[in-house]
C-alpha cells in the first residue's frame, strides 16, 4: 500500500513538471488563447459630446463624498519599537501635506476588464468597475491632499488586447485613449484657469497618459499648470520617448513639469518577457526601443535612478485578502533603480498573491510606495507655489 501511494505522488509530480514545463514553454500561448478575444473588432461609438458631464462616469470627481475611492486613508499598521521612529516620520508627513496648496489630480485607472467577450470594456461592466474602484482606492490616494481628484471611466482595452500582435489590439487601445481624451478635456474645462495639475497612472492607465502628454498638453496652457506626471508601471524610454512627450525625467524631489515613472521587481528578478516585448516595441520617435534605458524613477529618493534603503520608505500599503482595505508598514522594501532601468526593491514582500512571474510586482508599484509618493507630489506642489 505505502509502496502504491508512492508511485501515486511521484506520479504526480512527473505530471506536475510536464505541465510546468509546458507552461514556461507555452506561457504566450496559453495567456493569448485565455485572454484575446476571438472575435472581430467593432468599433465604438464615439462618446457624445460634453458626455462627461454625467458624474456617473467618474469612478473620483468632486462631489461624489465619502463613497469616493480616491479619498481613501489608510491607517499605520501597529509595529514594533523600531518602527516608531518611520512611525513618527509619516506622522510629521501627513501634518506638512495639511498646508499642500491647492492642485487637481487626473487619474487613469489600469486594465481591470479581463473578458474575451469584447476587445472594450463596455461602461457598466459590474466586474470590470469593482476592480477599477479597487484600483483606484489603492493607487490614486496618495494624490488624496488634491483639492480635487478626477479617476474617469472608459472603455479600456481589455487585457487581451496588449497579448496580440493582430491589428484589433491596437484598436481597442486607440479607441480606449479616445474616451480618456475626452474625460480630460472636461476634466480641464471644469478647473479655475489658475489650478496647477497633476496626471497620473498606471499601466495601461500610464500607456494612455504619455499619449496624452504628447498629443494633448504638450505645447497647450495646461503645460505651464502641470506640477508633475506620475506614468508608473510602463517602460519608458529615456532616449525613444521622452523627447517626443516633452517632458524631462524628474532629476530632484522639488523638480516640477516632469515626470516620473518606475516598474517594480523583488530578487532574483527575471524581467526577460518584459525586456524582450519593450525591446520589440516602438518609441514615440518612430524606432524600436530595443536596449535603450527605461526611465526609472526612485520614488524613495524623487530623482532619477539612485538607491535607498527600507529606512526611507514612509509606508508600504499592505492589503488585505481582499486588496479593498489595508495598512501602511513602514520600512518595508528599499528601492534601486538598475542599470536597465528597473526598480529593484530587494527579497520579496508578502503583499498578496498578484505577483506576476518573474518576481514581478507590477500589481503593487504605487502600493510599495504609498506614503512617499504622497510626500513626493506635496513636495512638488509647494515647490511650484513657490517658482510661481
Amino acid at each position: 500500500m505505502a509502496r502504491k501511494f508512492l508511485y501515486f505522488v511521484a506520479f504526480c509530480i512527473v505530471i506536475f513538471l510536464i505541465g510546468r514545463i509546458g507552461y514556461e514553454m507555452f506561457a504566450d500561448e496559453l495567456a493569448e488563447f485565455a485572454l484575446v478575444p476571438s472575435s472581430e473588432f467593432t468599433p465604438t461609438e464615439p462618446m457624445q459630446e460634453n458626455a462627461y458631464q454625467d458624474p456617473a462616469l467618474w469612478y473620483s470627481r468632486p462631489g461624489i463624498g465619502v463613497n469616493d475611492p480616491a479619498r481613501w486613508q489608510p491607517a499605520v499598521a501597529s509595529q514594533d519599537e523600531q518602527a516608531e521612529t518611520a512611525r513618527a516620520t509619516l506622522r510629521v508627513t501627513r501634518d506638512e501635506n495639511l498646508d499642500v496648496p491647492n492642485f487637481a489630480v487626473f487619474f487613469i485607472h489600469p486594465t481591470s476588464y479581463l473578458s474575451r467577450e469584447n476587445w472594450n470594456a463596455p461602461i457598466g461592466d459590474d466586474e470590470a468597475e469593482r476592480i477599477a474602484r479597487i484600483y483606484v482606492r489603492g493607487m490614486a490616494s496618495p494624490f488624496n491632499k488634491a483639492s480635487e481628484i478626477w479617476a474617469p471611466k472608459y472603455r479600456q482595452a481589455t487585457m487581451g488586447a496588449f497579448l496580440t500582435e493582430e491589428a484589433e489590439g491596437e484598436q481597442a487601445i486607440d479607441a480606449a485613449y479616445a474616451d480618456v481624451l475626452e474625460a480630460y478635456r472636461y476634466f480641464v474645462s471644469s478647473l479655475d484657469e489658475d489650478t496647477p495639475i497633476v496626471l497620473a497612472g498606471h499601466s495601461q492607465g500610464s500607456l494612455h497618459l504619455i499619449r496624452l502628454l504628447r498629443d494633448e498638453v504638450q505645447g497647450s496652457s495646461m503645460a505651464s499648470r502641470l506640477v508633475a506626471a506620475y506614468a508608473i508601471g510602463w517602460p519608458i524610454s529615456v532616449e525613444r520617448d521622452l523627447p517626443a512627450i516633452g517632458l524631462p525625467a524628474c532629476a530632484t524631489p522639488a523638480q516640477t513639469r516632469c515626470l516620473l515613472s518606475w516598474s517594480s521587481f523583488a530578487e532574483p528578478a527575471d524581467p526577460s518577457r518584459v525586456i524582450e516585448t519593450y525591446a520589440k516595441s516602438t518609441g514615440f520617435d518612430g524606432q524600436p526601443r530595443g536596449d535603450s534605458t527605461i526611465l526609472c524613477t526612485n520614488p524613495l529618493l524623487g530623482t532619477f535612478g539612485g538607491t535607498a534603503k527600507k529606512e526611507l520608505n514612509l509606508g508600504t500599503l499592505v492589503p488585505d485578502d481582499s486588496m479593498s482595505s489595508g495598512e501602511l508598514v513602514p520600512n518595508a522594501v528599499p528601492a534601486r533603480c538598475d542599470e536597465r532601468g528597473l526598480l529593484l526593491i530587494g527579497d520579496p514582500p508578502e503583499l498578496g498573491s498578484y505577483v506576476l512571474p518573474g518576481n514581478n510586482y507590477h500589481v503593487y508599484d504605487i502600493p510599495l510606495f504609498w506614503a512617499n509618493t504622497q510626500a513626493d507630489v506635496n513636495t512638488r506642489v509647494r515647490a511650484m507655489e513657490q517658482a510661481n
